[in-house]
């Protein structure tokens, strides 16, 4: 299996407003960076673009090291709290929906086919690639056609 080291960052300019994610992908001496802006969304949901956009970009099953400052992101798989969600039917321990459920579902499908290592990085603290990710974000988000995210409730807070 190849080797690929993500790193992802996702950011709003407001919550909800304008927002962007940001990722980078290496493998060997390959790098791709990849960024998108959104007219109206949330951070979080900026946190899981930015994962499945990335992990969607890999053609064959590999093995990923992917960094993310979204605790919201990393917890949710290492604590288990995405297994909890399905066995409920999508329903949090406060009985209630599952924020971002949309795509918490393409996130599973997106990390199907490889293993993947899961890590927090701490945000602005001058880590290199992580620095990078949150560039490619914002500037993704100062771009004229942003596109919409579909899957955004502005009802829901997410």
């Amino acid at each position: 299996m190849k080797q690929v080291t993500i790193y992802t960052d996702g950011a709003c300019k407001g919550n909800p407003g304008p927002g962007a994610y940001g990722a980078v992908l290496i493998s060997g001496r390959h790098r791709k960076e990849i960024s998108a802006g959104y007219q109206l969304t949330t951070n979080n949901r900026m946190e899981l673009i930015a994962a499945i956009s990335a992990l969607e970009l890999l053609s064959t099953p590999c093995r990923v090291e992917l960094h993310s400052d979204s605790k919201y992101l990393v917890q949710a798989i290492n604590e288990k709290w995405i297994d909890g969600w399905l066995k409920k039917n999508w329903v949090t321990s406060a009985k209630k929906p599952v924020k971002n459920q949309d795509l918490w579902q393409r996130l599973l499908l997106a990390k199907a086919p490889h293993q993947i290592n899961w890590q927090w990085v701490k945000g602005h603290a001058g880590n290199t690639e992580n620095e990078r990710c949150d560039e490619l974000a914002n500037e993704a988000v100062l771009e004229i056609n942003l596109l919409e995210d579909k899957g955004f409730d502005p009802n829901v807070e997410g």
